[in-house]
């Protein structure tokens, strides 16, 4: 034979097999591969989708009756919650902290 020139020659049964099962396990991996790499973009897709995403911080002005002081405040449940003493009674006003939009508000007397 002369060089440079190469025939290959077929495979025995045997080795005909083992091609053939490592052809098949390299398909396998493949799949499971592509499948895993799917999988790893849709939940990052659903997750940058599916967020809320960063707000711009709000600042807003919240009005009080004339004379009127805060005596506590607390934060909870994506409320705020403001303690006012006006004119001698005590009032909750609750607010939504996102948007700063009134929900509620509570006032006190006494009866007599």
């Amino acid at each position: 034979m002369p060089q440079g020139t190469s025939q290959a020659t077929p495979p025995d049964a045997g080795a005909a097999r083992v091609i053939a099962k490592v052809r098949r396990l390299m398909l396998v991996s493949t799949v499971l591969t592509a499948l895993a790499v799917a999988a790893v973009l849709g939940i990052i897709g659903y997750r940058l989708f599916r967020s809320e995403g960063s707000q711009a911080p709000t600042q807003a002005t919240l009005t009080l009756p004339p004379g009127a002081k805060i005596v506590q405040s607390a934060i909870a449940d994506d409320r705020i919650v403001l303690t006012l003493q006006v004119g001698g009674a005590l009032e909750i006003r609750t607010y939504d902290l996102k948007t700063l939009k009134p929900l509620g508000r509570l006032n006190f007397s006494t009866v007599p």
